[in-house]
This record gives C-alpha cells, sequence and structure tokens, in this order.
C-alpha cells in the first residue's frame, strides 16, 4: 500500500470544517421556513444520495468490493447516526436563540469531550502535549465568544449548545469507531462506506418519523428542494472529509484543529449575517490558532489507533 502523507488528514480536516461552516449556514437559512426539525432533516434526506454518489463513484474508480459489515460497525454506525441527529437539532434550536458564532464556539467545546471519549471507548491516544493543544484551542473559543452580551440569552442557549457539543462529540466517536472497526485496507473505502451506512440510516429513520408525525414538514421540505439540495450537497462532502479524517487521526486531533472552524463562523456572522465582532478576538483568535498549530505538530502519525 502506498505511503499515506503524515499531514493528508490536516487537508481533509480543514476541507470539511470549511464545508460545514457553509452547511451550517445555509441550515440556519433554511430554520425559519422548515422549523429545526425540517432544517435538520435537509443535511441527511438531501445529503444521502451524495453520499450513495461518492461510495459509487470510488468502487467504479477501484474495482474494489463493498467492506464486510459486523457487528461492531454496526453498533457504532447507530451510536453516531443517532446522536448526530439529536447533536445537529439542538444545534439549530440554539442558533433561534443566540447569534450564528456564538453557537459555533457553544459547539468547539466539544473536543474536550471528545478526547476523553476516544480514550476510554476507542483507547485513542492523549499525550499531554495533545491535551494542552486542546486546551489551549478551546480557550481561545471561549474567549472569541465571551462579549458583553454573551450571556444576555440565558443559560437555555448554552445548555442547549453544550449538550448539543456531548452529542456531536459522541458521533464523532462513533463514526471513527465504525470506520476502524471495518478493517480495510486503506481510508478510502472504509470513509465512504461509512458515511454512506450512517446516512442511510437517519434518512430512514427520519423519512419514518415524518410521515408519522410531521407530513407537513415533508411538503415543506419538497417545496424548497432546491435550497435543501445545495445543503445537502454541501453536508455531504463535508462529513466525507470528516470521515476521511477520522480514518487516518484519532477524533480529539480532528475536531481540536476544525475548531478554525469559528473563524470561518465569523466571517459568515460578519458578511453574510451582518453580525459584528469586538477587538477582544485577537487573543483568542491567537491562542485558537496556536492549539489548532499544536494539534498538528504533536498528530503526525497517519492512521493513529
Amino acid at each position: 500500500m502506498a505511503q499515506i502523507a503524515p499531514y493528508l488528514w490536516v487537508i481533509f480536516t480543514l476541507a470539511g470544517a470549511a464545508g460545514q461552516t457553509a452547511r451550517n449556514a445555509m441550515q440556519r437559512e433554511l430554520t425559519p421556513a422548515l422549523g429545526a426539525p425540517g432544517a435538520t432533516l435537509v443535511r441527511f434526506l438531501f445529503g444521502f444520495p451524495f453520499a450513495l454518489a461518492f461510495l459509487l463513484i470510488l468502487l467504479a474508480w477501484t474495482g474494489a468490493g463493498l467492506p464486510s459489515i459486523n457487528g461492531s460497525f454496526v453498533a457504532w454506525t447507530v451510536l453516531g447516526a443517532l446522536t448526530q441527529i439529536a447533536a445537529t437539532a439542538l444545534m439549530l434550536l440554539t442558533m433561534e436563540r443566540r447569534s450564528f458564532v456564538v453557537t459555533i464556539a457553544y459547539l468547539k467545546t466539544e473536543p474536550l469531550l471528545v478526547a476523553a471519549m476516544g480514550l476510554l471507548l476507542l483507547h485513542d491516544p492523549l499525550t499531554p502535549a495533545m491535551a494542552a493543544a486542546i486546551v489551549i484551542a478551546v480557550a481561545g473559543v471561549a474567549l472569541i465568544s465571551v462579549k458583553p452580551d454573551a450571556l444576555t440569552g440565558g443559560l437555555t442557549p448554552a445548555l442547549l449548545g453544550i449538550s448539543s457539543a456531548g452529542l456531536f462529540a459522541a458521533s464523532a466517536i462513533g463514526y471513527r469507531g465504525a470506520i476502524l472497526a471495518l478493517h480495510a485496507p486503506g481510508y478510502l473505502l472504509p470513509a465512504a462506506f461509512s458515511l454512506a451506512a450512517g446516512l442511510t440510516l437517519q434518512t430512514l429513520l427520519l423519512l419514518a418519523w415524518l410521515l408519522m408525525v410531521r407530513r407537513d414538514i415533508l411538503a415543506a421540505l419538497l417545496r424548497l428542494w432546491r435550497p435543501s439540495l445545495a445543503a445537502g450537497f454541501t453536508g455531504a462532502a463535508a462529513s466525507q472529509f470528516w470521515f476521511l479524517a477520522f480514518a487516518l487521526a484519532t477524533a480529539a486531533s480532528v475536531r481540536t484543529l476544525a475548531l478554525v472552524e469559528v473563524l470561518f463562523a465569523q466571517g459568515v456572522s460578519k458578511f453574510v449575517f451582518r453580525q459584528k465582532t469586538t477587538a477582544r478576538e485577537a487573543i483568542g483568535i491567537a491562542l485558537l490558532l496556536a492549539g489548532a498549530g499544536l494539534i498538528v505538530w504533536v498528530s503526525r502519525s497517519p492512521r493513529s489507533g
């Protein structure tokens, strides 16, 4: 097997963070018309065809067969899929109560939880240098988000955002566990297959729920299929990059570097949503970049774990 570039996971992570920022913005724009449940479904229902397309293209390109499914893969996939649905719904509820950038900041407490879960559940390594990088980066995010008006929304937005972060952490661990459980060679096929399997489960569950409980949302989704399709493609592409990164590095490394999404979110908030930022964010940005740089430096081994 060809040698994997040590920092390839960095490229995948940055691409995933950029794509996720764009998808979050698209979902937020859809929330007033669809509500949090409908906007939650967009990333899954409209991302599902693209995930299957990614997998089919890869299979045709490589001539490989599908990997063998085992009980461990199924269990990890179910964990990742269900917690991701719940996390996305809570994220959109938070965005209804707080600004886009503050919501993203709440979510970025996730790396602390990912590191702990990865150590306990996957036995992913967590060195002192990695722990320091995570703390520094999260501290930078906290400094960026703590502004004079940061707590004016009360405790509910904070609790929703932090709960969403915890569920996203569980989802990241679930999906990395699923990728590793396939024991397949390389990283492309395990990542693409795991994404397709997870989105298939999520789409079936959410469609069943909508058909039984909220057919009005399903009708609204069909009416807004054009912006929903764009959000679905962006979300599927971002997810594919995340899964490729998870196949090459620990979830803690990936999700810590992904904190640069806060910088992307600030750009979206300023130029799309016209939400202002303050000068005090400079120190937070410096800490965030320092933590991200340190996690890259100490996470050099491909296919960690």
